[in-house]
C-alpha cells in the first residue's frame, strides 16, 4: 500500500509539485504532538516517532531522509539566532566562566571517558575517539526545547546547560579540524593551507562583526520606512540565512553564524520585530528537525547490529550522564540540579550526524560503522524523553530553608493577617497607620525574608492548619482577614474559622462572584472580588479620559456599585439568575438612559443575562 502511495506520489511531481510528502509531514507534526504532549511524553518525542512512521523503516512515504535532514537543519539554525537575540553581548560576557570554564571541563571529561568506552568496546583509538566526541555534542535542539517548554531557560540551571551547549556548538570546529589532521590522505596538506583556513574563519567572523555593529540597523530602519511586513520578514530570514552561509563556506557551524548574528542584534531596536518574523519559521523547521531524525533512524542497521548499539547507547548515556553529574557536584551544584543536567544532556545531538559523516568522507571510518554511530545517537535522543520521565522519581523534594523565618507560636494581636502577598501588603497598611496591632502568617518563606528587609515581621505558618491558627492567636484576636491568593485555600481557612473560632470577625478575599457567594456562605462579615475596585477605578479613568466630567464618573461608578450590590445579594438569597433578568434588563436600560443612550430590549436582556450569570468571574 505504501508503495502504490509513493509510485502515485512520484507520478504526480511529474505534473506539477508533489504535494504527498508535505501533507504528511503536516499531518504527522499535527496528529503526533498534541497526543504525546496530553500522554506526558513531550513534543519532541512525538516528532521522532511520527519520522519513524513515515521514514524507511515506517510507511516509506519519505524516501530520502537525508534530504529533509538537510533542509531541517535550519530549524536549528534559527532557533540559535532566536537564543542569540536574548543574549546581549553584556550577558554573554557575565557567563563567560560557565561557557569556557564548566563548558570545557565537561566537553573534555566526557570525550576522554567515552574514547576510553569505545575502546573497551571494539573500536580503534582513532575511531573510538571520533564516536566518543560526536557523542559529547549534545542536541541543543531537544534541551533548548524542553528548557523552553518548561520556562526553565531563564534560570540559573537553565543558564549553565545554555553555556554548555554553546560551547559543544563552538567545539565541532576544532573537532572537524581534527578529523581532517586525523584522516588518511596521500596528499600533504601544507602548513600554509591550514593557516589559510584558519586565517578565512576568523576573517569571517570579523566580517559578520562588523556588519553587525555597522550595517545591519541602519538596513532595517532603510526598510522599516517602506511598511511592508513581508519585506521585514525577508530581511530577517536574509540576515539569518546569510551569517549561517557566512560561516558555512568559512569550514565554520551555521548554527555559530546565526548566533553571533542574534547576539549582534539582542541590543538593536528592531529585537522583537525580528523574533516575531523569525518565530514561525523556527517552530516548523525545528519540528520538522525532529521529524527528519526520526526517519533517518535505519532499523534494518539496528537489528543487524542490535547488540553493539544496544550496548553503546547504555554505555554512553550511563557514562555521560555520570560524568556530568560529577562535574555539577564538583562545581557545588545541588543534586537536583546536576541530577537534571545529567539527565537532559545525556545524549549525543545534530552535530554528531555532521562529526560522522565528515569521518566518513574522509576514510576515517567506513559506511556500517557510520551507521552503527548514528543510530547509536538518534536512539538515545529517543529515549531522553523517557529518561526525564523517570528522573521525577529520583528528583528530591524542595525542602525550603528556615534560616531567617519563625514560625507563628503564640502570638496575640488585635488584627491576624493570612496572607501577605500584593493584597495582604496593601491591607495592611492602613492598619499599621492608625497603629492597630497586627500579627502576619505566610508560608512563602521567600516573601517572608523579602518582607523583612523592608521593615515587615512575618511569620511562618499554613493559614489551612488549625494549630497554625490557633498559635497565631485567632482565638483571641478582634478581627482575620484572609488575604491568600488560593481560591481553595481561602475557603479551607474561612471553613476552619467558621467553625473553630466563631466570635471572630472576619474579612476574606474573594476571587470571584461565585466565590464571595461561597464566602458570605460561610459566614464571613466581609468579601470582596480581588480585581473589582481595581477595574471600576480603572473604567472611571476610561470614561474620564472620553470626556466625563469627575461629577459624572463617580455617579456611574456608585450606579454600577449599586446594581453589582443588588445582583449579588439576589444571588446570596439564592434567587436563580434567570428569575432576575426582568429587575437587570430594566437596570441596563435605566443605565443608558441616564448616559443618553438608546438600549434596545434585546441587547439589554442579552447583557443582563450575562452579567446575571453566578459562574462569571467578574
Amino acid at each position: 500500500m505504501a508503495g502504490e502511495v509513493v509510485a502515485h506520489a512520484a507520478e504526480a511531481a511529474h505534473h506539477g509539485v508533489d504535494l504527498v510528502p508535505v501533507v504528511a509531514l503536516l499531518a504527522a507534526g499535527a496528529i503526533a504532538v498534541p497526543i504525546f504532549r496530553r500522554i506526558g511524553l513531550g513534543s519532541v518525542l512525538g516528532y521522532l516517532a511520527a519520522g519513524l512512521l513515515l521514514g524507511p523503516s515506517g510507511t516509506g512515504l519519505i524516501s530520502d531522509p537525508a534530504s529533509v535532514l538537510a533542509a531541517a537543519e535550519l530549524g536549528v539554525v534559527l532557533f540559535l539566532f532566536i537564543i542569540g537575540l536574548e543574549m546581549e553581548p553584556s550577558r554573554l560576557w557575565a557567563l563567560r566562566k560557565q561557557i569556557f570554564g564548566l563548558g570545557i571541563i565537561q566537553v573534555a571529561t566526557c570525550g576522554a571517558l567515552l574514547t576510553g568506552i569505545g575502546v573497551l568496546l571494539g573500536f580503534a583509538p582513532v575511531v573510538a575517539f571520533v564516536f566518543g566526541m560526536g557523542f559529547v555534542l549534545t542536541s541543543t535542539a531537544i534541551v533548548m526545547q524542553i528548557l523552553g517548554e518548561r520556562g526553565e531557560m531563564s534560570t540559573e540551571g537553565g543558564q549553565k546547560m545554555v553555556s554548555i551547549l554553546l560551547l559543544e556548538d563552538l567545539a565541532i570546529v576544532p573537532l572537524l579540524a581534527v578529523v581532517s589532521l586525523l584522516a588518511p590522505s596521500t596528499d600533504d596538506v601544507s602548513m600554509l593551507t591550514r593557516l589559510v583556513s584558519l586565517g578565512i574563519a576568523v576573517g569571517a567572523i570579523l566580517l559578520l562583526i562588523f556588519l553587525g555593529r555597522r550595517i545591519m540597523n541602519p538596513f532595517f530602519s532603510l526598510l522599516a520606512q517602506a511598511r511592508v511586513r513581508e519585506v521585514m520578514t525577508a530581511a530577517a530570514l536574509l540576515v539569518v540565512l546569510g551569517a549561517a552561509l557566512l560561516f558555512q563556506v568559512s569550514g565554520l557551524s551555521m548554527a555559530m553564524g546565526a548566533f553571533l548574528a542574534g547576539v549582534l542584534l539582542s541590543t538593536s531596536a528592531f529585537k522583537h520585530q525580528l523574533e516575531a518574523d523569525v518565530e514561525p519559521f523556527r517552530g516548523l523547521l525545528l519540528g520538522l528537525f525532529f521529524l527528519a531524525v526520526g526517519m533517518s533512524l535505519d532499523l534494518a542497521v539496528v537489528v543487524d547490529s542490535w547488540q553493539i548499539i544496544a550496548l553503546s547507547v547504555v554505555a554512553y548515556m550511563l557514562v555521560k550522564a555520570a560524568a556530568i553529574y560529577v562535574i555539577a557536584r564538583l562545581m557545588r551544584s545541588g543534586h537536583g540540579e546536576a541530577l537534571e543536567r545529567a539527565v537532559l544532556m545525556g545524549q549525543g545531538g545534530e552535530f554528531a550526524f555532521v562529526l560522522y559523516t565528515t569521518a566518513a568522507a574522509s576514510g576515517l571510518i567506513d559506511a556500517p560503522t557510520n551507521a552503527i554511530f548514528t543510530a547509536t545517537v538518534i536512539i538515545s535522543m529517543v529515549l531522553t524523553p523517557f529518561t526525564i520521565i523517570g528522573m521525577r522519581y529520583l528528583m528530591p523534594r524542595a525542602v525550603e530553608s528556615m534560616d531567617g523565618v519563625e514560625p507563628a507560636d503564640d502570638l496575640s494581636a488585635k488584627v491576624l493577617i493570612i496572607g501577605f502577598g500584593r493584597f495582604g501588603q496593601i491591607v495592611s497598611q492602613p492598619l499599621l497607620a492608625l497603629h492597630h496591632t497586627v500579627s502576619i502568617i505566610d508560608n512563602d518563606t521567600d516573601m517572608i525574608r523579602a518582607a523583612a528587609q523592608i521593615g515587615f515581621k512575618v511569620y511562618y505558618g499554613d493559614g489551612t492548619r488549625l494549630d497554625i491558627l490557633r498559635a497565631a492567636g485567632a482565638a483571641t484576636a478582634d478581627l482575620i482577614l484572609v488575604c491568600t491568593d488560593k481560591r481553595e485555600q481561602t475557603t479551607r481557612i474561612v471553613e476552619l474559622l467558621r467553625d473553630e473560632f466563631p466570635l471572630a470577625r472576619v474579612m476574606a478575599r474573594a476571587f470571584d462572584r461565585s466565590h464571595g457567594i461561597e464566602l458570605m456562605r460561610h459566614g464571613v462579615d466581609f468579601q470582596i472580588r480581588e480585581t473589582f475596585e481595581s477595574a471600576l477605578q480603572f473604567g472611571s479613568e476610561a470614561v474620564t479620559l472620553l470626556g466625563a466630567t469627575d461629577e459624572e464618573a463617580a455617579e456611574v461608578l456608585e450606579g454600577v456599585r449599586g446594581r453589582d450590590r443588588q445582583r449579588f445579594e439576589r444571588q446570596l438569597a439564592g434567587e436563580d439568575w434567570r428569575n432576575l433578568s426582568q429587575l437587570l434588563i430594566s437596570n441596563a436600560q435605566d443605565q443608558a438612559r441616564e448616559g443618553g443612550v438608546s438600549v434596545s430590549e434585546e441587547s439589554a436582556e442579552a447583557a443582563a443575562s450575562q452579567s446575571a450569570r453566578p459562574a462569571q468571574t467578574s
